[in-house]
């Protein structure tokens, strides 16, 4: 069982910057692929960001690409995603994800590639 935990939403304005962190206990963190992912109101939940377990392979939506990036701190068993010039757009509650596939198809962007979820951290961005 892996337990994961989001922190570091809140409300900001147009322009801001946000560091999103997720922290995963439970069984090997340096073997997950870790992902974040969002959801707004009346909406399916989207794919925002994924980094690999070797650390180095990243991968984006588009709409965030150039905006956010993903690192991992394996000795920490986290995962970061900074969001700089936030938009309206990207309000939503932000979810982060665990797949323990060590040898798969990559990018991981579908929700049913992983396993394990945290409980959301909502992120509000006003005009």
């Amino acid at each position: 069982q892996v337990h994961v935990v989001e922190s570091g939403g809140g409300l900001v304005h147009t322009g801001d910057s946000l560091r999103l962190s997720c922290a995963a206990s439970g069984g090997t963190f340096s073997s997950y692929i870790m992902g974040w992912f969002r959801q707004a109101p009346g909406a399916e939940r989207e794919f925002v960001a994924a980094i690999h377990w070797n650390g180095g392979n990243t991968y984006y939506t588009d709409s965030v690409k150039g905006r956010a990036t993903i690192s991992r701190d394996n000795a920490k068993n986290t995962v970061s995603l900074q969001m700089n010039s936030l938009k309206p757009e990207d309000t939503a509650v932000y979810y982060c994800a665990v797949d323990r596939t060590l040898l798969g198809p990559w990018p991981r962007t579908r929700p049913y590639h992983y396993e394990y979820w945290g409980q959301g951290t909502q992120v509000t961005v006003s005009s």
